[in-house]
């Protein structure tokens, strides 16, 4: 059973950036409201639109109503390069949010870095460990311009449901999109999230927006849903292909 689906179309990147950042302290707040005594557990992406975000959140953050102490940073996916590579996908979001709000260590479970002592398929290994039966609160996902998200790529194992069956997070080999080594959570681990955020920016994620939204060609994004609710945040270029129908 999925919940809800809504469309959240801005006039830009800057736009859907900042409406990422003021909705997420917005969402983390009420369920800490509800419950102040529970890891809000928060599941990033990377790509530009993100990063944007994470900048935008450095500067609301510290006056928001959310306290940073009992929320839990994860990741939906990661590139399977040393840790002080610009390829990692945590850097951005470090960069921003360790400087501007209270978080430490405790609260970032950052994936395995390829640092010459683990191997990709023992680095997938111990962030499923990790991870365990974590359910995500929220769920951040870029969509790339194939219909990709986290790790997941159409036409490719990643996406085949027997290798997303056996491990929550699994090593990925070949990536279309360099480099090619990556680490990732699958469907199950996404589809399990209260919440899926798709975060979206650009005429040339248009197409597989659309595709996903419609079922028109089965790509990992349109496989992607929140139990709770599924939001799509995007700029107008982005929202370009979608039905009309499902707009209003």
């Amino acid at each position: 059973m999925t919940g809800t689906t809504e469309f959240l179309v801005h006039p830009d990147a800057d736009a859907v950036a900042e409406a990422i950042a003021v909705r997420l302290t917005a969402r983390i707040a009420e369920i800490q409201e509800e419950d102040p005594d529970r890891l809000v557990q928060v599941a990033l992406t990377g790509g530009r639109i993100a990063t944007k975000a994470y900048q935008q959140l450095a500067t609301d953050g510290p006056g928001s109503a959310v306290d940073w102490t009992h929320v839990k940073l994860w990741w939906g996916d990661e590139r399977f390069v040393p840790a002080d590579s610009e390829d990692r996908n945590d850097r951005a979001a470090v960069a921003a949010l360790i400087p501007a709000l209270p978080l430490t260590d405790a609260n970032l479970n950052p994936m395995p870095a390829d640092d010459g002592q683990i191997s990709l398929d023992e680095a997938a290994a111990a962030y499923g460990a990790e991870l365990g039966d974590t359910v995500f609160d929220i769920c951040l996902l870029g969509v790339g311009p194939d219909g990709h998200v986290a790790s997941v790529f159409p036409e490719h194992p990643s996406f085949e449901t027997s290798l997303q069956a056996v491990a929550p997070v699994i090593p990925v080999r070949d990536a279309p999109k360099p480099p090619p080594l990556r680490i990732s959570v699958t469907h199950p681990v996404i589809n399990r999230s209260s919440e899926v955020w798709f975060t979206v920016s650009g005429a040339d994620k248009a197409d597989a927006v659309g595709w996903a939204v419609t079922g028109s060609k089965p790509v990992p994004a349109g496989r992607a849903v929140g139990r709770e609710r599924t939001v799509w945040l995007l700029d107008r270029a982005a929202a370009a292909q979608i039905p009309a129908n499902l707009l209003s």
